[in-house]
């Protein structure tokens, strides 16, 4: 597996430099003892008020020393990849960060990170340091576990934690505030894959379509192994196991969703979604995240975390705190809906024609718009080897588009029927191709509106196109199969605009330099014998619009 570092021996030291070179005025600092004392701290740190100390292995990034400064963390001990720190190391952040209020040890239960703290702790305390320790044990994905682990869950207590440290209070009142908000949080995970640590082989223990629900945070195996479906599945599952590990009447509740590495932005925001607005999602109040708070290396999974509130953790959650890796608490609620405008200006210069069935137009229609969706596999195959493989599907958007409004379109006014399928695929189609077919129908429909014959107005369409794109015959792109097809069909007829677009659209396989579009930035070895997709997807339609030409 690649990876990008040095040497697996140095890549913690020097993640940790790289963070702090980073950092500009975050105040941080570290203590001077690499490789073996791994510690970062706060450098505007005076000792005046209780210090938070946590840590554990690397690997967990932004955990810990991203959540050390003002109002959270005082300082962080790193071990090396999912190894707890050494004893050493956590006595040296004691000794560097504890004055006369003492210092809160916040501890995840694992065997290794609760015997090298509490050593830690029991030497500082024989040299004079108030030392206090709280263990987080959120994890419930094995019931009535012995050790249940710590997890994600435990940010909240750094939070917590912290703003009570922050804010002057006694080290006996930030440890019962810590120990009682440990007390009430429940964690749960769930992964697409385990984590692959650099230099180490990788087990691939799922299957491609299972997912693992329970797992640890350092790759250990979960508790079940599910069928891979839809993410509200998971969700529904998960916030099960999670009510039901929850005491009576402990909510309301703040969310931390967390990303375990390797979950794209936009599947949080889904999963997000699907928490919120599950039947368990009314029992919560605040949202911290999504976010990739507590990670995994790489891993492919996000994690759940609950915390029961009361007043005090709730204006604990909501204070600023100046590590950026901290999301903010927001408060959940339903998204606000602006009501869309209704005024004349908004429809446009041409209102909407009256719907009006014209059977021959309608199989014609039909026929042009399932080719697509028939060959939306085989559009993003071509469109993957050249570009980001999404040819296929958008053009299968606006054919469903299209099919989906037929019984609403002019179907036997030609000038308005191109003119509303334009502005159908404009709206639904997205992306560059959905914008440049809106722009030619559009064109074409208004040139036919002026009297202009089928071809001539669809050439019309086509110039408007070009003029927008940039687009010319021989720069790779759709119109190379569209520009000869309808110079063919003004010439001939459909059979000859057919194959006028089927011999442009594999013409295009033999142009290794791309004028426009994404292909522009792919180099020649990687165009040559590849059709470009969007001519393909032309010649696909027109074939298409042949036969079912011939068949009426």
């Amino acid at each position: 597996m690649k990876h990008f570092i040095n040497t697996r021996e140095t890549l913690v030291t020097e993640a940790i430099d790289g963070y702090l070179r980073a950092s500009g005025d975050a105040q941080l600092a570290r203590l001077d003892g690499f490789p073996h004392i791994k510690v970062i701290l706060r450098s505007d740190w005076t000792k005046d008020r209780v210090a938070i100390i946590s840590g554990g292995g690397a690997g967990h990034e932004p955990a810990h020393a991203g959540f050390v400064g003002r109002g959270m963390l005082t300082a962080a001990v790193s071990g090396e990849i999912f190894a707890s720190p050494s004893v050493d190391a956590v006595l040296a952040a004691i000794r560097a960060v504890t004055g006369p209020a003492g210092c809160l040890l916040v501890v995840k239960n694992y065997t290794g990170d609760r015997l090298n703290f509490g050593l830690a702790a029991e030497r500082a305390r024989a040299e004079g340091f108030k030392v206090a320790t709280v263990f987080v044990a959120d994890d419930i994905a094995i019931p009535d576990a012995p050790q249940p682990r710590g997890v994600a869950g435990t940010l909240f207590v750094h939070k917590i934690a912290g703003h009570a440290a922050e804010n002057g209070h006694s080290l006996d009142d930030v440890t019962g505030a810590a120990t009682a908000a440990a007390g009430n949080i429940w964690s749960l995970g769930t992964s697409l894959s385990t984590c692959r640590i650099p230099g180490q082989p990788t087990e691939e223990r799922l299957g491609p379509n299972e997912a693992e629900i329970g797992l640890g945070i350092h790759g250990e195996p979960g508790f079940a192994r599910v069928e891979l479906g839809p993410v509200r599945e998971l969700v529904t599952r998960m916030t099960d196991q999670l009510s039901a590990a929850l005491p009576a009447n402990s909510g309301p509740y703040a969310a931390l969703v967390n990303n375990l590495g390797a979950v794209p932005v936009i599947e949080m925001a889904v999963i997000t979604d699907e928490i919120l607005r599950s039947p368990f999602g009314q029992q919560i109040e605040l949202v911290v995240g999504p976010a990739a708070a507590m990670t995994s290396l790489d891993m492919n999974g996000f994690s759940l975390s609950l915390m029961a509130l009361d007043d005090a953790r709730r204006t604990a959650l909501c204070s600023v705190a100046a590590p950026a890796a901290w999301p903010p608490a927001q408060r959940a609620d339903t998204p606000a809906l602006v009501p869309l405008p209704t005024s004349e200006q908004e429809k446009g210069p041409q209102a909407h024609a009256a719907a009006s069935e014209a059977p021959a137009t309608r199989h014609l229609i039909e026929a042009m718009c399932n080719s697509l969706i028939n060959n939306e596999d085989r559009l993003n195959a071509l469109d993957a080897k050249i570009g980001d493989g999404d040819t296929g599907s958008t053009m299968a958007i606006g054919a469903r588009s299209i099919i989906g409004a037929l019984d609403a379109l002019p179907l036997a006014d030609t000038s308005a029927l191109l003119i509303e399928t334009g502005a159908t695929l404009g709206r639904d189609m997205g992306g560059s191709s959905g914008v440049l077919l809106s722009i030619f129908l559009t064109a074409s429909g208004e040139a036919a509106s002026n009297g202009e014959a089928l071809p001539a107005a669809l050439k019309a369409g086509l110039d408007r196109m070009q003029f927008y794109g940039g687009a010319k015959v021989g720069d790779r792109s759709m119109v190379d199969a569209l520009a000869p097809a309808l110079a063919a069909l003004a010439a001939g007829g459909l059979d000859d605009a057919a194959a006028a677009a089927a011999a442009g659209a594999d013409g295009t396989a033999a142009i290794r330099v791309a004028g426009v579009g994404r292909s522009s930035y792919v180099n020649e070895a990687d165009l040559a014998g590849v059709q470009d997709p969007g001519a393909a997807a032309t010649a696909i339609v027109l074939a298409a619009a042949c036969d079912a030409h011939r068949r009426d």
